[in-house]
């Protein structure tokens, strides 16, 4: 405290000297004060629907937005890093759906194109779905897949919802707020106070900010250097590129063993299908993604790994003897307590009994002819 104390005292006796002197007047010393106009020459719009800024509540709330987004550098800076990995197929998507491409924006308001944001909310993914319209749009919801974290999937599912607010609502704008707030809570303030328009409703105050925000994101998206933000061809992330692979499933398979036939690492695996819960994909059938390239003789190199781990997992059983603890079978295999957990998805803190089985991989071969033995 003492040391911010001093910084605070030094910077107001630089300030006051500064000023006395007339080395600078209190305009010049206003560092945050952007150099270009916050209101664009032409109309502003959002999906074709024009913000009125002569309001001037309406210009406050904007203004206010556009002067946070712009300071916001490095998040703006991930966004347009991001935006080519994602945002075509967002736009060839809402093109084939007869949407406005504005819309592409809600995705970055919503989670700056992060898999995997949670919100204070309950919130999850790319487009924020909470459980109920997640399932309510057939998202599979799950403790082992959660497919609001697809990209594709879940992009399909808010398209849908958002074509069905408009319906709704008649407004896209309107539609925006409600995807914010819940239709539910927008139809009822529409109704209590009378008026059918965004911007001169009185909503809660995250959803009156909402738009702006999103209007924000796309002028800054449409001409990041106007803003200060000067990127080249390079500077931006690549697009996606995979192959898309279905399995079936006659068991649980590890996902470590799709890596593996992939010729590839189980992290990139998991980036690629973030919905993917835990390290096993379930019995049943299952479309994935997998590197661009690696299905050219996935088949041969899957069904090979299968089938080694198929007979090595019959081998590598550990029968549960009396006092053995989770800990203790860890210890005598020189092996983590998780690494037992993840084989035969446990609780660490189950209690086991005598005469339990348990899939172990030790490290340790002499250990595994004592005490593994075939089932």
């Amino acid at each position: 405290m003492r040391i911010i104390y001093r910084q605070v005292l030094l910077f107001l006796s630089i300030f006051l000297v500064a000023v006395n002197a007339g080395a600078a007047s209190p305009e010049q010393l206003n560092f945050n004060y952007p150099d270009f106009p916050i209101i664009p020459a032409g109309p502003v719009t959002f999906c074709e629907e024009r913000v009125p800024l002569e309001i001037q509540d309406v210009k406050e709330r904007f203004e206010r937005e556009m002067l946070i987004s712009v300071g916001d550098r490095v998040q703006v800076f991930l966004w347009l890093k991001r935006s080519r990995r994602y945002l075509p197929h967002i736009e060839q998507a809402l093109k084939e759906n007869g949407m406005p491409d504005d819309l592409k924006y809600v995705i970055v308001a919503e989670s700056a194109l992060k898999p995997h944001a949670i919100s204070n909310k309950g919130a999850v993914g790319y487009w924020q779905f909470i459980f109920e319209t997640g399932r309510n749009y057939g998202l599979t919801i799950n403790e082992n897949k959660d497919e609001r974290r697809n990209f594709f999937t879940s992009t399909q599912a808010a398209l849908s919802y958002l074509k069905n607010l408009y319906g709704m609502l008649g407004s896209w704008t309107l539609a925006a707020a409600a995807y914010n707030m819940g239709e539910e809570g927008l139809l009822a303030e529409i109704h209590e106070q009378e008026i059918a328009d965004y911007y001169r409703l009185y909503l809660p105050d995250e959803t009156q900010r909402y738009i702006f925000r999103i209007i924000s994101i796309k002028l800054i998206m449409q001409d990041p250097a106007r803003y200060g933000f000067n990127l080249t061809d390079k500077d931006y992330y690549p697009p996606i590129a995979f192959d898309r692979i279905t399995l079936e499933c006659a068991k649980e398979i590890p996902i470590k063993l799709i890596a593996k036939a992939s010729n590839t690492i189980f992290k990139e695996i998991k980036d690629l299908n973030p919905e993917i819960r835990g390290y096993f994909l379930l019995k049943g059938n299952h479309t994935i993604l997998i590197p661009k390239g690696a299905s050219d003789g996935f088949a041969g190199r899957y069904e090979k790994l299968i089938n080694t781990f198929f007979y090595d997992q019959d081998k590598h059983v550990y029968v549960v003897k009396k006092g053995d603890t989770l800990y203790s079978i860890a210890r005598m295999f020189d092996i983590p307590v998780l690494s037992i957990s993840i084989w035969n998805k446990l609780d660490k803190k189950l209690i086991l009994r005598p005469g339990d089985r348990l899939i172990i991989y030790p490290k340790k071969t002499g250990t595994e002819t004592n005490d593994i033995q075939e089932m």
